[in-house]
């Protein structure tokens, strides 16, 4: 565990679809209608609720841009909400990914404390499908989280819920070279 002022950033290895934080971050992709990865995953376990509501978001607005935010009920999870976020798809690292990930999780942190969310868990953001290199990713995250973290606080727990071992390894790795401490 990690501490950004009064903020507990915890890493954990598990699935997202199974977390009691208030909210739960969907690596979404701009259609917000279900893909495969962490957002298949959200969209099976959190039922046909989830998708409807991303049908209205799509309706209102078409769809959620590359590094923006929007929420959703969490239909049929523990999470009471779904925070749909949309990173980037890596191509090189020279069309701004780093920002629009960084955008990603920032947006996020935002929405969640508009609505006055308390807790939340994020995946990996665009480190599947979309191909961005976990060890950049996890750099940027933490950044981001911090950052946003100190300027902003209002929340008690932000969670990062790796997959794989090795990807909860690269995270951990990412916040004790920010932060300087083990956690």
């Amino acid at each position: 565990m990690f501490k950004v002022g009064n903020t507990r950033v915890v890493l954990i290895q598990g699935d997202i679809t199974r977390q009691d934080t208030e909210a739960i971050v969907n690596a979404a992709n701009s259609s917000l209608l279900g893909g495969g990865g962490v957002d298949g995953a959200i969209h099976r376990a959190g039922g046909p609720q989830i998708l409807e509501e991303c049908k209205q978001i799509r309706a209102r607005q078409g769809g959620c841009p590359t590094g923006e935010a929007v929420i959703t009920t969490g239909g049929n999870l523990k999470a009471r909400y779904v925070i749909h976020t949309v990173g980037p798809i890596w191509s090189g690292g020279g069309n701004r990914e780093d920002e629009l990930l960084s955008c990603a999780y920032r947006n996020s942190l935002r929405l969640a404390s508009e609505k006055g969310i308390r807790s939340l868990s994020f995946p990996s953001i665009s480190t599947g499908a979309y191909g961005f290199p976990v060890h950049r990713a996890a750099r940027v995250a933490a950044a981001a989280v911090k950052q946003f973290l100190e300027e902003e606080g209002g929340l008690d727990e932000v969670r990062f819920v790796l997959f794989s071992e090795r990807d909860l390894d690269v995270y951990r790795e990412a916040w004790k070279d920010l932060t300087g401490n083990a956690g």
